[in-house]
């Protein structure tokens, strides 16, 4: 547990921060005007930072993480920090209240220039134009990409589904009406290891990108100075993950895709296929392999299961060659096993090798041809 650092000298310590702040600070309106003597709050013209945090997920606690670190060592970047929140109970909140961090609800009724400068990491609301401007040095935003690719809610998961190889955490200031479209105040790389999952990679970018924003909120002025604006060439959207992205078909899918396809999203949609007309999920992805076929001139047809009793895995023919599975769930979990045994076997032998069968793992649009589907079983 992060916590605030606590001695005998802290009053004393604290009346000469005070004595340094105002003499560098400045009175502000929403405008940028003047404000009379008696206001209540004041805008620093550099850290540490008053800053107002907007968060909610895993990924988001890192950045939150870094930045009470940040403060409780009085690195001067932090000198205080608040949290926002969009429900009772996400992963940003239970840290906020574990580390005794001022918690608001969504949206936060805020003055003026009560905080310097806002952070939004993950957090999944548009914030409006009149709460932005409650903040005189702007809210910033991390976001594990290198924008303008891939805008949107999903980045990570595109960017394992689509096989960039190359990937990173951009620090954006945040505008009004849209989102991931601001400057670009800071951006750094990182190469995507091959055969990661979207997990791995959002746990490094998290961390890539938590220690990302406190060094830009070390250096903001200049970074503000020199921020670039995006430009359209190169943008694509990351849409939000669905059910409906996670069907596989066979007959237009290759190996490589595939295995893209579970590494992005597999944790949080089983890839599915139809047997026999029923939903299958399959889990327990193994990757390519090779079988050997009885028939060398019969060319498997796409959808075509085999299971390998060697590896104890079922086989599934997709465009340019096999992949496997160990496990599938249709109304309950089966080992590759299993399913051979309760379904694919009783089905091979009331066909012979050349007789057409619709018991094949199928694709579901509805455009795909089924004709000549033919079942191979290899044990």
């Amino acid at each position: 547990m992060w916590t605030t650092r606590q001695t005998a000298g802290a009053p004393l310590r604290l009346l000469r921060h005070l004595l340094l702040c105002s003499s560098r600070t400045v009175w502000r309106t929403a405008g940028g005007g003047q404000q009379p003597a008696n206001s209540r709050h004041l805008s620093s013209s550099g850290p540490p930072w008053r800053i107002l945090f907007f968060g909610s997920d895993l990924f988001a606690v890192e950045s939150l993480k870094v930045l009470t670190s940040s403060r409780s060592l009085n690195e001067g970047v932090v000198e205080s920090l608040e949290v926002v929140t969009v429900s009772a109970d996400v992963p940003v909140k239970r840290f906020a209240q574990q580390n005794q961090l001022p918690i608001h609800s969504w949206p936060p009724h805020i003055a003026d220039g009560q905080f310097d400068v806002g952070a939004v990491v993950s957090f999944g609301c548009l914030l409006p134009e009149q709460l932005i401007k409650k903040f005189p040095h702007g809210i910033l935003n991390v976001h594990p990409s290198l924008l303008p690719r891939w805008r949107g809610p999903a980045p990570i998961y595109h960017t394992i589904l689509h096989g960039d190889t190359v990937t990173g955490v951009s620090i954006i200031q945040i505008r009004p009406h849209r989102f991931d479209v601001g400057p670009i105040l800071h951006q750094e790389l990182h190469q995507v290891p091959d055969s990661c999952t979207a997990e791995e990679l959002g746990a490094v970018l998290a961390t890539k990108g938590a220690h990302l924003l406190k060094d830009t909120f070390k250096t903001l002025s200049e970074r503000m100075a020199h921020k670039r604006e995006q430009g359209q060439t190169g943008a694509t959207f990351a849409p939000k993950i669905s059910t409906s992205m996670s069907w596989v078909v066979w007959e237009e899918q290759t190996c490589d895709q595939i295995d893209r396809m579970y590494r992005a999203i597999g944790a949080k949609k089983h890839l599915r296929t139809t047997w026999m007309g029923r939903t299958i999920k399959l889990l327990d992805f193994v990757g390519r392999c090779h079988i050997s076929i009885l028939d060398e001139r019969m060319e498997p047809a796409p959808g075509t299961v085999s299971f390998q009793k060697h590896s104890k895995t079922l086989a599934v023919r997709c465009k340019d060659g096999w992949v496997a599975f160990k496990a599938v769930c249709m109304q309950r979990w089966l080992t590759a096993a299993d399913f051979y045994n309760g379904y694919l076997h009783q089905t091979v032998k009331k066909n012979s090798p050349h007789q057409t069968t619709h018991g094949l793992f199928v694709s579901t649009k509805p455009d795909v041809k089924r004709d000549n589907l033919t079942l191979l079983s290899k044990h």
